[in-house]
């Protein structure tokens, strides 16, 4: 009997340190999605509503925050389970959990923040199909522990916020003169027609703006070009 306790006691003794919650590792969850893995920039996902919802610094913070909340809520979910979820209705289940956050979101919005709701219209539902949160799920929380899957959450929505929010402050400064609402260029700056033709409000502009954003990027990084 003595020999197995200290065999056992062998064996807990090298056991490895368990991992800092914030070690370099989780560190780099949290950082390389704003800049070198951005998920809007680099992996070129989520530009529908980088298109359609920047017209407002507003629109931009509250998509940020829901899709915050729903990739948190779907990467903490998905990493509890996935041992028991089958491989073949994987998918399925990503859907399910995700429309149901989705779902609990857009409550929350019309109940608290009805008019920005209005206004965000069809594309808090499109959350659904967006692809950061699905190949999220699908990358990385089906593989690893919920505090990593968090992390990953965290750090991916942070990129794709702050590229949306980004992109809402040129359009709503240059267009409309305002942001979130308060006026920062006076009118009289914009008595030589450029307010009435809202070039900044179009769709085409958020394109560019975002274009903008990839090149001066790439600029910088010059090994995210060699990877592309």
């Amino acid at each position: 009997m003595s020999t197995e306790v200290k065999a056992a006691a062998a064996e807990v003794a090298v056991k490895e340190p368990s991992e800092p919650l914030f070690s370099k590792k989780n560190k780099r969850l949290l950082t390389d999605p704003l800049n070198d893995s951005n998920p809007i920039t680099v992996q070129v996902l989520g530009i529908c509503s980088a298109l359609a919802i920047t017209v407002q610094v507003k629109q931009a913070v509250v998509m940020s925050l829901s899709v915050l909340a729903v990739m948190i809520g779907g990467n903490l979910i998905i990493s509890l389970i996935r041992n028991i979820i089958p491989s073949r209705i994987r998918i399925i289940v990503q859907l399910v959990v995700v429309a149901s956050l989705v779902i609990l979101v857009d409550q929350v919005l019309k109940a608290y923040v009805y008019d920005v709701s209005k206004a965000l219209s069809v594309f808090v539902g499109l959350i659904i199909t967006n692809c950061i949160i699905m190949g999220r799920l699908e990358a990385f929380a089906l593989a690893n522990k919920p505090w990593p899957s968090i992390l990953d959450a965290i750090g991916n929505a942070a990129g794709y916020g702050w590229i949306l929010i980004a992109v809402a402050v040129v359009r709503e400064l240059f267009g409309s003169g305002t942001l979130m609402g308060f006026t920062i260029i006076p009118e009289s700056v914009f008595g030589f027609g450029y307010m009435n033709n809202n070039m900044m409000i179009l769709p085409p502009m958020a394109l560019i703006t975002v274009g903008i954003i990839i090149w001066i990027q790439r600029s910088k990084n010059t090994a995210l070009i060699e990877e592309n």
